[in-house]
């Protein structure tokens, strides 16, 4: 009989401990007032975009110019046809540096030593040895760049190729930003304009893409020389920069409502 007795008491305790817990409750929230309680409800909106492309265009002069000038020699032994390419390309660097250049501004692109053979009688027979040398060369001043020709067969060098035009880094930045910015004007006029005939409003650019700049256009040289080798009746050279053109387009984004 002790241990149902014991039972007894212990679930009389349990219920008056849970009397006693909802009767706190209950005074408590009338002293507090109801306990708070919100539901915060977030509501997506896929914002609509208007998209328009606008283009800039820049023209303007070169200020770099880079050649080639190159130096072939034939000799019987490998000594003779290097020594005779060492003894031209100095010669062509001095007389560049007379003009001004500096030699930070002459670079040897390639020497390069070959075998010339004769297969003519049955097989591989050396006949002699061939020296290639490149120089490329930079200027700012066109007037040098035609006499560097000049002077450069004169001096020995039998190779003129691979003169271009193009801008120094300072000016290229600053012509591509010019022409970012026209591109950005023109997208934002004909966005406006098409706004305004469509009926719709516009907001703020939530994006911009830029595309590839267009290569610079080609620029066609002219030149009114006589021919290498440095003759007494060879014509001065006068070769033209002409233009460079860069242009951008440039894509907009617009919020619209």
């Amino acid at each position: 009989m002790q241990p149902t007795k014991s039972l007894f008491f212990t679930g009389v305790l349990l219920l008056f401990g849970i009397f006693l817990a909802f009767t706190g409750l209950v005074l408590l929230s009338r002293i507090i007032g109801p306990l708070p309680f919100a539901i915060t409800q977030t509501t997506t909106t896929k914002q609509s975009t208007f998209d328009v492309s606008g283009e800039g265009k820049v023209t303007t002069a070169p200020d770099k110019g880079v050649m080639s000038l190159g130096v072939t020699v034939n000799e019987s032994t490998v000594k003779q046809a290097q020594d005779k390419a060492n003894t031209i390309i100095n010669a062509v660097t001095a007389a560049l540096g007379k003009l001004g250049i500096e030699k930070k501004d002459i670079q040897t692109d390639n020497y390069s030593l070959y075998p010339n053979y004769d297969y003519q009688a049955g097989g591989q027979k050396i006949t002699g040895y061939q020296v290639n040398a490149t120089l490329t060369v930079s200027v700012t001043d066109f007037a040098k760049l035609n006499q560097a020709i000049d002077a450069a067969t004169q001096a020995g060098a039998n190779q003129v190729g691979g003169v271009s035009f193009t801008l120094t880094d300072d000016k290229k930045k600053d012509v591509e930003d010019q022409a970012r910015k026209l591109a950005i004007d023109h997208a934002k006029e004909k966005a406006g304009s098409l706004a305004k005939l469509a009926g719709m409003r516009l907001g703020r650019i939530v994006n911009v893409v830029e595309q590839p700049a267009s290569r610079p256009y080609p620029v066609l040289l002219k030149s009114a020389g006589g021919g290498l080798g440095g003759g007494p009746e060879s014509k001065t050279t006068n070769i033209e920069p002409g233009s460079t053109t860069y242009q951008y387009t440039v894509t907009l984004s617009y919020e619209t409502f």
